[in-house]
């Protein structure tokens, strides 16, 4: 948890994963879950910042599974656990579960990193996914 509250207020950049400078969703997810030892670092291009609304292949979900995670009851997601929300086509924005009320995630309507209230984006939940036993 400690790393994800570490990229709090880190500006909102597409398709960039660099700690206080800039980051999206996925390189939010990606760098904080390596730098714990929990994945490998990788690298999610090419996709356009907007692939989400016009195609059908939910790349952020395939990802996830990629890395080995597998899906959960949202009720029961636990710190560190991802939470996916529908953004146009399918689930496109990941979400780190903090704690029983809140969330991480590089929001770009609020233009970076942010702690935000788990219930906030709940009419937009898709599916949680861990990458833990």
């Amino acid at each position: 948890m400690a790393e994800a509250l570490s990229w709090v207020g880190t500006p909102f950049h597409d398709c960039a994963g660099v700690k206080g400078h800039g980051t999206d969703c996925v390189h939010l997810l990606i760098a904080v879950f390596a730098n714990v030892g929990v994945i490998e670092r990788f690298d999610p291009a090419p996709y356009r910042p907007q692939w989400f609304q016009h195609r059908d292949e939910p790349k952020f979900l395939d990802g996830m599974k990629a890395q080995g995670a597998r899906q959960i009851d949202p009720a029961q997601a636990l710190p560190g656990d991802v939470l996916m929300y529908n953004y146009g086509r399918h689930a496109a924005h990941g979400a780190i579960v903090i704690d029983e009320h809140s969330i991480v995630h590089a929001y770009k309507p609020a233009h970076m990193v942010v702690r935000s209230d788990r219930g906030e984006l709940a009419g937009r939940l898709d599916s949680a996914w861990t990458l833990f036993a």
